[in-house]
C-alpha cells in the first residue's frame, strides 16, 4: 500500500464489519474522520511515525451503536431530580423519596420519577402514600413507562383536581370506590398537575444534554433519534439544548429529532412542523421525522388492542385501550407529512395500534409512491400475525425495545393476566418479524429501561435479562446475536438516515466501539457482562473507560 499514513490505526483483533456476508478484519485505518481501509497486516502498513496505533488485543471492534428511540434531556433531567429506579418495593420507593425530600429542603416541588408499576398493588400507589413522604409540598413522580404520573394532596390541590374533575380526552384520573382522585394520573391526565410544576430552564435542559450524551457514550452509543421533540406533559422541549450543543460543537453525537405530534390538534399543525423542520437542522442534529404516539401501554389499560382486555377474573371487559389518533385521519395526516417527506415514528404498543400505523403507511405509499421516508414503529409490544408480513411488504422498519422481551413482576403480573395466554404468547415477535423479512432496528426508551445495548442484545438473544435465573420469555422468539447487534448498528442507521454509519467499511464515517472481549466467543448468557472500553466519533475517543 502506497498511501499516505492513517490518523488512527486499531489492529491485533476481530473486527465485526457487519456487511452483508458478516466478514471479520483484523485491522482498520482512519483518516479524516473516515475509515480509509478495512483488512488485515497490509493496513498496518498505513500506520506512521504520527499515527495513533490502536492495540485492540483480541477484543472485538464494532460500528457504533445508534439507539433508534430515546429520551436523552429527559433522562438526564431525571438523573438530577428524585431517582425512583433503584427501589423495587413500595416501602423503598416511598423511602427514597421521603429522602430525597429531607436532602433537598430548598425545592418547591418534588418530581422526578422511575418508579415501578409491579411495586405497589395492581401497580396503584396512593396519593397518601406519597403523602407520607412529602406532606409539606407538592410532589408529581413520573412511572418507570412515563405513561403515568403519582400525585400527592398537596399537587392535587394545587392543580384543581377532585371528584368533579373531568378525565381529559387523552388521559384518565384514577379514583377509589367513593369517586375521589387516588393520585395516580394516566396519560393526558398527568398534564393537570405538571402544568403547575416548575419547568425546566434551557441552562437544565443543555445540561441533562451533555450528561445524558457522556453516559451514551459510554455504552458505545454515537447516534440516537430522540423520540420527542417538543412539550408532552411533564417533558420539556429539548430542541434548544440541541440547538446550543450543535451550535458550540459540544454534541458529539449524530441526532435526528421526532418532532412531536399533538395529538390534540389535527392537520393544522403541519405547517408549524415543516418550520420547525427547517429550523431544527444545525451540525449533527436534524429534525426529519414526527412522534405519532397512537396509543399508550398495557399494563395500564391503555394499549390499544384489537380485543377487550381481560379483568382479573379472566372474562372480557369493555375496554379496548385508546387510539389517541382517530385512524382514519391517522391515515390522512401521515400520508401528508410522507409526501413532504417527514419519517413517521410511530409508538406502537398494542395489536390495534400496530394495524392502525400500518394502515397509515399503506395509505402514504398508495397515495405517494414508495419514497425513501423510512417510517417506523417502536415497541411493539403485542403484533397480530396478519400484520407480521407487512412490515417487509411496506417497508416499514419495527424498531424493538429488547429489555422489555422478558419475564419480570410488571409483565406477569400486570399485562400477562389482562391479555389472556393466547394474545401473551403474541408479545415481541423479535424472531418472527426477521424471519418475515423486516428491517428491525432497536432503541431503549431510556430512562424507561437501560440505555445499555449491550444488555438489550443480551436479552433479544437469550429473551432473558442479564443477571436474571428465571424463564425464557417466548424462547421461539430468540434472535441471533449479530441480528441483534445488526439492530443497533445498520438497522438504527437506517432509520436515522445516517447511510454512511452503520457499517465498517471504507468511505464510511468511522464511528466505532471497542468492547472489553469478543461476546462471540463466550456462552449467550454471558453476552450482557460486555462493557464498552473505547468510543470513537469521526475517530475522535469520545469515551474511554
Amino acid at each position: 500500500m502506497h498511501r499516505a499514513p492513517a490518523d488512527l490505526v486499531l489492529t491485533g483483533g476481530p473486527v465485526l464489519t457487519m456487511d452483508a456476508a458478516g466478514s471479520r478484519a483484523t485491522t482498520v485505518a482512519v483518516t479524516g474522520g473516515r475509515i480509509t481501509a478495512v483488512g488485515h497486516d497490509e493496513v498496518r502498513e498505513l500506520a506512521g511515525p504520527r499515527t495513533e496505533v490502536v492495540d485492540l488485543a483480541g477484543r472485538l471492534l464494532v460500528p457504533g451503536f445508534q439507539d433508534a428511540h430515546v429520551h436523552p434531556v429527559t433522562a438526564g433531567l431525571e438523573l438530577a431530580q428524585c431517582d425512583l429506579t433503584g427501589s423495587h418495593t413500595a416501602a423503598d420507593t416511598v423511602a427514597a423519596v421521603r429522602a430525597y425530600a429531607d436532602s433537598h429542603p430548598d425545592r418547591q416541588w418534588i418530581t422526578g420519577g422511575g418508579w415501578s408499576l409491579d411495586a405497589f398493588d395492581g401497580g396503584a400507589p396512593t396519593r397518601e402514600q406519597l403523602d407520607t413522604a412529602v406532606p409539606d409540598r407538592p410532589a408529581c413522580l413520573v412511572n418507570r413507562d412515563h405513561h403515568g404520573a403519582w400525585a400527592n394532596t398537596r399537587a392535587l390541590t394545587l392543580a384543581g383536581i377532585t371528584r368533579d374533575t373531568p378525565d381529559p380526552a387523552d388521559g384518565r384520573i384514577e379514583r377509589d370506590e367513593r369517586g375521589e382522585p387516588t393520585g395516580l394520573l394516566q396519560e393526558g391526565a398527568m398534564d393537570l398537575v405538571a402544568r403547575h410544576a416548575p419547568r425546566s430552564t434551557p441552562a437544565d435542559r443543555l445540561a441533562a444534554l451533555l450528561r445524558a450524551q457522556r453516559l451514551l457514550h459510554s455504552y458505545g452509543i454515537t447516534a440516537w433519534q430522540d423520540a420527542i421533540i417538543g412539550g408532552f406533559g411533564a417533558m420539556d422541549d429539548p430542541a434548544d439544548a440541541y440547538l446550543s450543543a450543535a451550535r458550540d460543537g459540544s454534541l458529539t453525537a449524530r441526532v435526528v429529532g421526532a418532532l412531536w405530534w399533538d395529538r390534540e390538534r389535527g392537520a393544522e399543525q403541519i405547517p408549524e412542523l415543516v418550520a420547525r423542520r427547517d429550523e431544527l437542522n444545525v451540525g449533527r442534529f436534524r429534525a426529519g421525522s414526527v412522534k405519532i404516539m397512537q396509543d399508550g401501554v398495557a399494563e395500564t389499560g391503555t394499549a390499544a388492542l384489537l380485543a377487550p382486555y381481560l379483568d382479573n377474573c379472566g372474562c372480557a371487559t369493555a375496554n379496548r385501550g385508546t387510539s389517541f389518533v382517530d385512524p382514519v385521519e391517522l391515515r390522512r395526516h401521515v400520508t401528508e407529512l410522507d409526501a413532504l417527506g417527514f419519517q413517521a415514528h410511530f409508538h406502537a404498543l398494542g395489536d390495534r395500534a400496530v394495524r392502525e400505523a400500518l394502515d397509515a403507511v399503506e395509505a402514504a405509499r398508495a397515495a405517494n409512491g414508495r419514497t425513501d421516508t423510512r417510517p417506523h414503529l417502536a415497541h411493539l409490544q403485542i403484533v397480530h400475525p396478519d400484520d407480521i408480513p407487512r412490515f417487509r411488504e411496506l417497508g416499514a422498519t419495527a424498531n424493538i425495545q429488547p429489555l422489555w422481551a422478558a419475564h419480570e413482576p410488571q409483565m406477569d403480573e400486570l399485562t400477562i393476566p389482562f391479555l389472556g395466554a393466547e394474545r401473551a404468547a403474541l408479545q415481541y415477535p423479535f424472531g418472527a418479524l426477521l424471519r418475515s423479512g423486516a428491517t428491525v432496528a432497536a432503541g431503549s426508551d431510556w430512562p424507561v429501561s437501560s440505555a445499555d445495548p449491550l444488555h438489550g442484545i443480551h436479552t433479544a438473544v437469550n429473551r432473558v435479562t442479564p443477571g436474571s435465573a428465571g424463564p425464557a420469555f417466548l424462547p421461539e422468539q430468540r434472535i441471533s446475536l449479530t441480528a441483534a447487534i445488526a439492530a443497533y448498528t445498520a438497522g438504527s442507521a437506517y432509520v436515522n438516515h445516517l447511510d454512511d454509519t452503520g457499517s465498517i467499511r471504507p468511505g464510511a464515517l468511522a464511528d466505532l466501539v471497542v468492547l472489553d472481549r469478543d461476546p462471540y466467543a463466550g456462552p449467550p448468557e454471558e453476552i450482557g457482562g460486555t462493557r464498552v472500553l473505547q468510543t470513537y466519533v469521526e475517530g475522535r475517543r469520545v469515551h474511554e473507560a
